[in-house]
C-alpha cells in the first residue's frame, strides 16, 4: 500500500527523524494531513524523438537504441523571461550502448510510452556515440545557474569504456551558444575507471562570474576541482571520498541491488548566511551514510593539491580539514541546497525527501522527513532547487526505480519514471504542493 506523509515544519529543529528497531520513524510534528509532490512527468518507458523515422530504424537495427536499456537519472529546470511554463531537461546516462542520446528536453508531444523527449542541444551532439569527442558521450547530471547557463558534465564513457576524456560544457540557454568548454587532463581522472556524475558551480553572488567547478567521480572515488580563471584542475581523494562496505547494498521497495560508489553529492553553503563563518563544500559518497563538509578555502587552494602532479598516495593532504558532520543510517542520492541553508536529499530507506538545517548539528533529531512516499519516490537520483517565474524556490525531483533496472528488470506496464515538484515554502510548512 502506498504511504505518503508530509511533516508540517514551523522550525525544522522542532521535528526529528529517529531510528527505532532499525526503521525510520517521524518524531514531534507528525500527524498532519497527507501531502504529496505534484506530478509533472511520468512514463512507463522513455519515448525518444528522432530527426527522421529512418534514423530511428537505423539505431534500432544497429543496437544503438535498445528501448529497455534507458534509465533517466537527473532533472533540471529553467524558467525564462517570466514564463510560467519552464523548460524541463532530463539526463539519460549511457550505462550501455543502447541509449540514443544522453541529454534531452521534454516536449509537448505525447506518444504511446509518454511525453516525447528530444536531444539537447540537438541530435548531432550525441549521434557519434563517443566517436566524436567534440560532442556529448554520456551525461549524468547538469546544473543550470541563475544566469541561464546549463553546465553539462560529460563522463566520456559508455558501459565502462572510456571513449573520450571527461569534459564540461556550458551552454547559454537563451541563444544555444557554447560559452565555455573544458576537457579534463589525464592527470585528474582514471582511465576506464572514473565516472563523473555530479557537477556544482561556485557562482559569484553579485554577477555571473564562476569561480570554481566541482565534479564528483563516483567510481574513481574522488572530487575534481576546476579553477575557471586559471583553467587548471586538481584531484582530491581520501578516505572520505570512498564508499563504505556496509552500505554497498541498496534496498528499495523490498528489492535489493549492489553499488560500490564513492563521491556523488556536492552542494555549497548559500551566499549570505551570516551564521556561517565560511563557505563549505558539503559532500557524501553514495554507498555510505556519512555526511561530510570541507571549507572552500581548502579545496580551492591549488597549491595545496599539487596541481597537474596528483599521485595516488596523496591521500593525507589537509585531512584534518575534512569534517564528519554525522551519520543518517541510510544512503542518500540526489541533493540540493535552499537559499536559507536547508540541505535536502533523496533518502533511500525509507523512500523519502529528507532535510537538514546546516546551522544545526547533523544528528538524527535534526534530520526531517519532508515527504515519504514508498511508491512514487523509489530512488530519487535527481534533486534540484530552482526559482520559478515568480522568483520563488521550487524543489524538482527525478525518481527512476533503479532497483528494478539493475535487478529483475522494469515492468513496463507500470509507471517507472517520475518528475515531481513542490514549492519550498509549501514543502517546509506542510502545505499542498499544487
Amino acid at each position: 500500500m502506498q504511504r505518503t506523509y508530509c511533516i508540517r515544519i514551523i522550525t525544522l529543529v522542532s521535528c526529528c527523524l529517529a531510528i527505532a528497531t532499525g526503521q525510520y520513524s517521524t518524531g514531534p510534528g507528525a500527524g498532519y494531513d497527507s501531502k504529496a509532490l505534484e506530478s509533472v512527468f511520468q512514463a512507463r518507458n522513455l519515448e525518444f524523438g528522432f530527426p527522421t523515422e529512418h534514423e530511428r530504424e537505423r539505431v534500432l537495427r544497429e543496437g544503438l537504441y535498445i528501448p529497455d536499456s534507458v534509465v533517466p537519472l537527473d532533472v533540471d529546470v529553467y524558467y525564462t523571461h517570466g514564463d510560467k511554463t519552464p523548460s524541463i531537461f532530463v539526463t539519460i546516462p549511457r550505462f550501455s550502448k543502447g541509449v540514443p542520446f544522453s541529454l534531452a528536453y521534454v516536449t509537448n508531444e505525447v506518444r504511446p510510452n509518454g511525453t516525447e523527449l528530444r536531444a539537447y542541444p540537438n541530435y548531432e551532439w550525441h549521434q557519434s556515440h563517443g566517436a566524436d569527442c567534440n560532442g556529448l558521450t554520456s551525461v549524468f547530471r547538469t546544473q543550470i545557474d541563475e544566469c541561464g547557463r546549463m553546465w553539462i558534465l560529460d563522463s566520456g564513457e559508455i558501459d565502462f569504456v572510456q571513449h573520450c576524456a571527461p569534459q564540461v560544457y556550458a551552454i547559454d540557454l537563451a541563444s544555444g551558444n557554447v560559452v565555455h568548454h573544458y576537457r579534463l587532463p589525464r592527470g585528474v581522472f582514471k582511465m576506464n575507471v572514473s565516472r563523473f556524475v555530479t557537477i556544482t558551480i561556485e557562482l559569484d553572488d553579485h554577477n555571473c562570474d564562476v569561480g570554481h567547478i566541482y565534479m564528483a567521480d563516483s567510481i574513481g572515488h574522488g572530487i575534481v576541482v576546476y579553477d575557471m580563471a586559471t583553467q587548471n584542475s586538481w584531484r582530491i581523494e581520501n578516505k572520505f571520498t570512498f564508499p563504505l562496505q556496509e552500505f554497498g547494498t541498496f534496498t528499495v521497495a523490498g528489492e535489493s541491488f549492489e553499488l560500490w560508489d564513492g563521491s556523488v553529492a556536492l552542494t555549497l553553503t548559500p551566499h549570505g548566511l551570516s551564521e556561517q563563518s565560511e563557505r563549505m563544500l558539503y559532500f557524501h559518497s553514495l554507498s555510505s551514510d556519512i555526511q561530510m563538509a570541507v571549507p572552500l578555502r581548502v579545496v580551492n587552494n591549488a597549491s595545496l593539491w599539487n596541481v597537474n602532479n596528483w599521485k595516488p598516495n596523496d591521500v593525507t593532504i589537509a585531512l584534518d580539514q575534512f569534517v564528519v558532520l554525522g551519520k543518517r543510517g541510510s544512503q542518500c542520492v540526489g541533493t540540493a541546497m535552499s537559499e536559507t541553508g536547508m540541505l535536502l536529499c533523496g533518502l533511500v530507506q525509507p523512500s523519502s525527501i529528507m532535510a537538514w538545517n546546516i546551522r544545526q548539528p547533523y544528528t538524527r533529531k535534526n534530520l526531517v522527513l519532508l515527504i515519504q512516499d514508498d511508491h512514487r519516490l523509489q530512488f530519487v537520483s535527481g534533486l534540484k532547487i530552482v526559482r520559478n517565474h515568480e522568483g520563488k524556490e521550487e524543489l524538482w525531483a527525478m525518481s527512476n526505480r533503479l532497483q528494478k533496472a539493475f535487478g529483475p528488470g522494469l515492468n513496463y506496464k507500470e509507471i517507472n519514471f517520475r518528475i515531481q515538484k513542490c514549492g519550498i515554502h509549501e514543502l517546509f510548512h506542510g502545505l499542498p504542493c499544487h
